[in-house]
């Protein structure tokens, strides 16, 4: 999606600016294409810089519940100090590496419902504009897609994606948030957990997989939750039985944390668990993850909402400036 905005600040005459990623998700840690394309108003105007922002929508826990909002965790400045002439047209080639913590987005073309975007900033002549925000769509590394995979052929079925506001204790976390992707339990272990949370914490050489689990308790007993982490390096993902190394990484998780609560989160709520999020809800049976998991096809419904939280967005920041 693209949104192509006069400049407000500027007033009427002013320049536009319309960045269009390149086709095809990117992939955490990988390449950001595109070009910035400018329409130049109408007189000389000198162009400071520009600037590609991005953004994510992000659950935040409080004590009164939880609220959403957009994140800022990267820029990228693509060029800036030149004069852009009375009513030229000048296209600006771009490429940056996405940190490797980008939340993923899609699995086999599926939306999860995680909502990220590019935002171009603009500043001409003293004045900036956040003018221009597209829609980033992001894909699973090799290894996040194995463990994913893994996951649906044992029987695990998606329920919903988030990004939580926070950090997870012990790990080399760099973003301000993380994401929780939910999982139904398999049938085999769905008399003794209610569901199973995978977050990814990707680097240059692997990613951490920290699986949070929410068991279910006894006549005697309320439920609790466990945490376990597993280390897969970025070369290591050819070659193994997946199936065979995840579902040890369940019983582990299952077994070794029986007696184990709370969560590993900072800023967490212990026993909490978020529902599906607003911008997705999957139905999903015990078959698989995605469409496309060996093993199953899943029925799959989207609900986007992806346009309403930018163009919600982007009415705020105007309102401010005005």
């Amino acid at each position: 999606m693209v949104f192509k905005k006069l400049l407000g600040s500027l007033g009427v005459g002013g320049p536009t600016v319309d960045t269009v990623l390149r086709p095809g998700a990117a992939v955490p840690g990988g390449s950001l294409s595109g070009e910035v394309r400018l329409q130049g108003g109408n007189a000389d105007f000198t162009v400071e810089h520009i600037t590609l922002e991005l953004v994510a929508r992000v659950e935040s826990e409080h004590e009164d519940g939880e609220a959403e909002g957009a994140v800022a965790f990267e820029r990228f400045t693509v060029a800036g100090g030149f004069t852009l002439t009375e009513g030229e047209e000048r296209s600006i080639p771009f490429a940056a590496t996405l940190p490797w913590e980008t939340p993923i987005t899609e699995l086999y073309g599926q939306d999860l419902g995680i909502v990220l975007g590019v935002r171009t900033e603009l500043s001409v002549g003293g004045a900036r504009d956040k003018g221009d925000l597209d829609r980033l769509t992001v894909g699973p590394l090799p290894a996040q897609e194995a463990v994913l995979e893994a996951l649906g052929q044992l029987g695990f079925g998606f329920r919903s994606a988030d990004l939580e506001l926070g950090r997870i204790r012990g790990s080399g976390q760099q973003l301000p948030f993380y994401q929780e992707i939910e999982l139904s339990p398999a049938p085999r272990y769905a008399d003794r957990i209610n569901e199973i949370e995978v977050t990814f914490l990707a680097g240059p050489d692997g990613l951490e997989v920290v699986l949070e689990t929410d068991k279910r308790g006894g006549l005697l007993s309320g439920g609790s939750d466990a945490l376990s982490r597993f280390a897969v390096g970025h070369h290591e993902v050819r070659g193994r039985d997946w199936v065979t190394e995840v579902d040890g990484w369940i019983q582990e998780l299952v077994q070794a944390h029986a007696s184990h609560g709370g969560h590993g989160h900072d800023g967490g709520h212990p026993g909490h668990h978020s529902g599906p999020g607003a911008g997705a809800v999957v139905a999903a049976g015990a078959a698989g993850l995605a469409v496309g998991v060996v093993g199953g096809v899943v029925a799959a419904e989207v609900i986007d909402e992806v346009g309403d939280f930018f163009e919600g967005d982007e009415e705020e920041e105007e309102g401010g400036e005005g």
